[in-house]
């Protein structure tokens, strides 16, 4: 009789198994390793180890007896073409997310939710690799594919993490560059996603995630960013130069520019025309051009088109320290409808409302977000942030607001739902706005969120301890 349930093994093998480590790894004096496509296994160090294939699956099982092993042991492997391969099992790891970080994610009061969630190298044990999460609370199972597993979702089950909705997996030897997805199994059947929480991306029309490292660019704005501290915009005059990077300017072949080449021509530009600032429309991953931005997939990645993070970085950095803030277009309103991206994320409505008289808008043939969703709230405030504090911009012009706090906004009669007091005002919509602009403003004094608010609608720019949602300013829509 095998030493583990047998439904566990039928799980692993078609992907439902929502704790591959109860059957992976050591146990006892047993070793199993899942090997897709391997025709023998061995283990380092040990080649009179018998391995042998549990029947109909790719899960390899060993009697190594009392050996002393390594915590983290290395696997041998060939391929049916006789090619060898090597690799340190994953399933030898403990879990690393935080049962705290868990819990404040789920309340929707994790304001740096991309610091758990993702793709981050690191090191574990001595042994370096990347650590994925992501947040699926209905997928039936999930992997990671990329680069290091031929995008095979047979490799790199993850964790369910109980009840957090949260999975995870750390893989030794993925490393940073390297392109990944989601692979989620629905009940309506596979889904390929990009990572929510990926600090960079392919360049469109590819689509796949890129693991990051840690940002290289040393930050020469320090006096702006204490001088911004200190300012008090409301009493001083503002004058902002609206541009979208990839229009601006183009190569004499009409291909995009980089962020250094953009910031060799924006600095003395904008600094000659007398600005005190730049507004950028959205620098967020989009796939579609014509978008112009406003159709964000990447709510933590800057667009690839012009470059990598730090190149963004750095041009944010020229444009402080040639005495010229930085505010960026952010998009918390709606989001595309793309199959990679938000969309239906673990085949349920996720990110988005499930009726669409909530959940879609009729204009845009956008989706909207569900502003009263705890996890939802912590990705967008943990977005909003991000770019506060990994870039350094020193405002969010926030789009589109009227159409976040009118449940009838663009609706016809039978097309909407009233809130709980029959009225059409987005209660979760306003609740949210209020706390993002506390936090943000709150933790970075001299930031400011700016409203794209196009109907008058009361006390936008009044603080929210005094009713209004709490914007420093509001855009004149009528100028």
């Amino acid at each position: 009789m095998p030493e583990f349930p047998l439904a566990d093994l039928q799980r692993l093998t078609s992907g439902h198994l929502h704790d591959p480590f109860r059957l992976l790894g050591r146990h006892g004096h047993r070793l199993r390793a899942l090997c897709p496509g391997a025709a023998q296994v061995a283990l380092a160090g040990v080649p009179d180890a018998s391995w042998r294939r549990l029947p109909g699956s790719d899960v390899f099982e060993a009697d190594v007896g009392e050996r002393l092993l390594p915590a983290h042991y290395t696997l041998h492997w060939r391929d049916s073409a006789g090619n060898d391969h090597t690799y340190t099992d994953p399933y030898t790891f403990k879990p690393l997310l935080s049962d705290f970080d868990l819990h404040l994610f789920g309340q929707g009061r994790h304001w740096h939710p991309q610091n758990v969630l993702g793709a981050h190298p690191r090191q574990v044990d001595g042994v370096d690799g990347v650590l994925f999460a992501v947040w699926a609370p209905n997928a039936q199972g999930v992997s990671v594919v990329g680069d290091w597993n031929g995008w095979d979702g047979r490799w790199h089950p993850m964790r369910s993490r109980a009840d957090s909705g949260v999975w995870e997996l750390f893989i030794p030897g993925a490393r940073a560059g390297q392109l990944y997805k989601f692979e989620l199994r629905t009940a309506h059947g596979l889904l390929l996603k990009a990572d929510p929480y990926a600090r960079a991306g392919e360049m469109r029309p590819a689509n796949a995630s890129r693991v990051t490292a840690p940002s290289r660019h040393v930050w020469g704005d320090h006096a702006w960013l204490e001088r911004r501290a200190a300012n008090d915009w409301h009493r001083q005059p503002i004058s902002i130069y609206e541009l979208h990077l990839g229009s601006w300017r183009r190569r004499p072949d009409g291909s995009f520019q980089s962020y250094q080449e953009i910031a060799d021509q924006l600095v003395p530009y904008v600094s000659d025309l007398g600005f005190t600032h730049v507004e950028l429309l959205p620098v967020m991953e989009h796939p579609f051009d014509g978008s112009w931005g406003y159709q964000c997939t990447g709510y933590f990645a800057p667009t690839a088109r012009h470059g990598d993070p730090d190149g963004l970085r750095l041009l944010i950095d020229r444009l402080h320290q040639a005495g010229i803030g930085v505010i960026l277009d952010w998009v918390p309103a709606h989001f595309p409808r793309d199959d990679h991206a938000l969309a239906r994320f673990d085949g349920t409505a996720l990110y988005e409302h499930a009726d669409p008289r909530l959940g879609e808008h009729p204009d845009w043939g956008t989706l909207i977000f569900n502003f009263g969703r705890a996890e939802v709230k912590s990705f967008l405030i943990g977005s909003a942030l991000h770019w506060v504090e990994a870039f350094h911009v020193d405002g969010l012009r926030v789009d589109a607001v009227a159409s976040m706090l009118y449940l009838d906004y663009s609706r016809g009669p039978g097309q909407w739902l009233p809130n709980r007091h029959g009225g059409n005002e987005n209660l979760e919509a306003v609740e949210f706005l209020r706390e993002v602009c506390g936090v943000v403003q709150g933790q970075h004094p001299g930031t400011l969120m700016i409203a794209e608010e196009s109907t008058a609608w009361p006390q936008v720019s009044r603080p929210a301890w005094a009713g209004g949602l709490g914007f420093a300013l509001k855009w004149n829509m009528g100028w």
